[in-house]
């Protein structure tokens, strides 16, 4: 018995309904593309994290630099001490004068960041504001938010005070046993900061004190 032929011919259309679409993305493609889009976002926003951080950094040494540089202030030049030795001779009320050897400790006080250097300097003892001696300060530094000591030995004599000075003032003081002195000096230098910044700074002392010819000692030592 012969087979019967089906005269049925295929639908085009649902041929191409079940065929695959090659133009469509598959699912690996997706999945690959989802995750490269995120990574791209991540880099994104960590570039920009990093910018941020680093302007803030930035700003924060400017801020920092700025007040330093703008507080430097001028270090403090000061009369510490003084002793007397072999040479300690003062007259008497009727015939007043002094011939005076003092050992003298100066201070130098840098309170700034940078270290302070100092050009040589004249520090200059008076009594009743006539030169009575001068003591040489040599050049140096002084460390940043450092103290340094300077010994000098100064000699003090009456020779250059008048007659009348003399006469009346001295010999009262001698009298009293006390010879008031002041002291003063300007030195000048800078504020070295990071070997970068270079600023002009002096250290300023005006000092009075007092010499007890009993004791044979320096004090009431007042600065400013």
């Amino acid at each position: 018995m012969a087979e019967k032929i089906s005269d049925e011919t295929p639908n085009p259309e649902k041929i191409n309904d079940e065929s695959p679409n090659p133009l469509a993305p598959s699912n690996d493609e997706e999945s690959i593309t989802a995750p490269s889009k995120d990574q791209t976002r991540k880099k994104q926003m960590k570039c920009l994290l990093y910018i941020i951080l680093f302007a803030v950094f930035q700003t924060g040494i400017i801020l920092l630099f700025v007040l330093i540089f703008m507080r430097m202030t001028n270090p403090k030049f000061r009369v510490r001490s003084g002793s007397f030795f072999d040479t300690f001779n003062v007259g008497t009320e009727a015939s007043p004068s002094f011939d005076l050897r003092m050992n003298t400790q100066f201070m130098v006080k840098n309170t700034n960041f940078g270290r302070f250097k100092y050009k040589d300097g004249t520090v200059t003892f008076a009594y009743k504001g006539i030169p009575v001696g001068n003591a040489m300060i040599e050049k140096g530094r002084v460390g940043a938010r450092s103290t340094k000591k300077v010994d000098v030995v100064v000699k003090l004599r009456s020779n250059g005070l008048s007659l009348n000075t003399r006469d009346n003032e001295l010999g009262s003081d001698i009298s009293s046993g006390v010879l008031p002195l002041t002291s003063s000096v300007k030195l000048k230098g800078k504020i070295h900061l990071m070997e970068v910044i270079k600023m002009k700074k002096y250290a300023q002392m005006n000092c009075s004190m007092e010499i007890d010819i009993n004791s044979r000692t320096l004090g009431n030592i007042m600065c400013k």
